[in-house]
């Protein structure tokens, strides 16, 4: 099986790759399929590629243009200057979470197969999803799921846990979902299932504090004229990504000069959202929630040097 099967693989890397020489980066390796793609365009180019999660370090690349992080994104700045990278003339970022991930029963990810409640990119690292379920009380867990699952019946859920975590501890994947069973729509179990799970993994790794601090580095950290390839999966992502490229900031609005010229570091090179067409759907289903854009930059920003 194979540890990977990237999104949009040959379309990102197309909008990626501008210069056969230049320097590249692929801030989730996972299993390499993205940074294997860039790799073939390159001719003098440099790959530098990072992942936190352990088991994707069975998958490098033996290359000496290439070279391997192995930390979380958000140390994006500090990794490009040690490596003499920094600037890049392009940043790839595929959110999702790995098909390796997601088949691996004992790291969590998945409510389809019974396995300990882990949910961690990094398994050496914070507080795990079985910490977080049997820990947080009911008001915390509520917002979890209402901020990263969207689910408006986040109390109700987060009373099911409480209540079955009174009689014993919840430690699996399977007895999280024999909790939730009796407050999940008939005929929806699997939608329903599928944010909750997202939540409590968004708060496992911070993923929305980690992108915001990765989104924000990457300005300084590209080459005008290089470019920016976000893959995303969920609306909270998109949005925050959206917003970023639009405006260069988080808040997502454009500021102005004194004359009312937009002040913005990116132009957006796909005005709108691009998805898998549905061939590759119909290969890998877990691609159909996947949206990717693309920004270039164009105007040099200086924030000073802090980092």
């Amino acid at each position: 099986m194979e540890y990977h099967n990237p999104v949009l693989r040959q379309l990102s890397v197309d909008y990626l790759v501008s210069d056969p020489n230049g320097v590249y980066v692929d801030v989730t390796y996972g299993g390499g399929g993205h940074s294997r793609t860039i790799m073939e365009k390159l001719e003098q180019g440099r790959l530098i590629a990072f992942d936190q999660d352990a088991d994707a370090q069975s998958q490098l690349i033996e290359n000496e243009r290439f070279t391997f992080v192995a930390s979380n994104f958000k140390n994006l700045s500090r990794f490009l200057k040690y490596h003499q990278a920094y600037p890049a003339d392009g940043i790839l970022a595929d959110l999702g979470v790995s098909s390796h991930q997601f088949d691996t029963p004992n790291r969590g990810f998945s409510y389809r197969e019974d396995g300990a409640l882990d949910m961690r990119m990094n398994a050496q690292s914070g507080k795990s999803a079985q910490d977080i379920v049997n820990e947080y009380d009911e008001r915390a867990l509520s917002d979890i799921f209402y901020r990263y699952g969207e689910l408006s019946d986040g109390r109700t859920l987060a009373r099911r846990i409480v209540k079955a975590r009174e009689e014993h501890p919840i430690l699996t994947t399977q007895q999280l979902v024999d909790a939730l069973r009796p407050s999940l729509i008939r005929g929806k179990e699997n939608k329903s299932l599928s944010k909750i799970f997202q939540a409590i993994r968004i708060e496992v790794n911070q993923e929305m504090v980690v992108l915001e601090e990765f989104l924000t580095q990457t300005i300084d950290a590209l080459k005008v004229g290089g470019r920016l390839v976000i893959i995303s999966y969920h609306s909270l992502e998109d949005r925050m990504v959206k917003n970023f490229m639009r405006s260069g900031n988080l808040s997502g609005e454009v500021e102005k000069d004194f004359y009312g010229n937009p002040l913005t570091p990116f132009k957006l090179i796909t005005r709108k959202a691009l998805q898998p067409e549905d061939e590759e759907i119909n290969v890998n289903p877990r691609a159909r929630s996947a949206k990717m854009r693309v920004a270039e930059k164009i105007i040099p920003v200086d924030h000073g040097n802090n980092i």
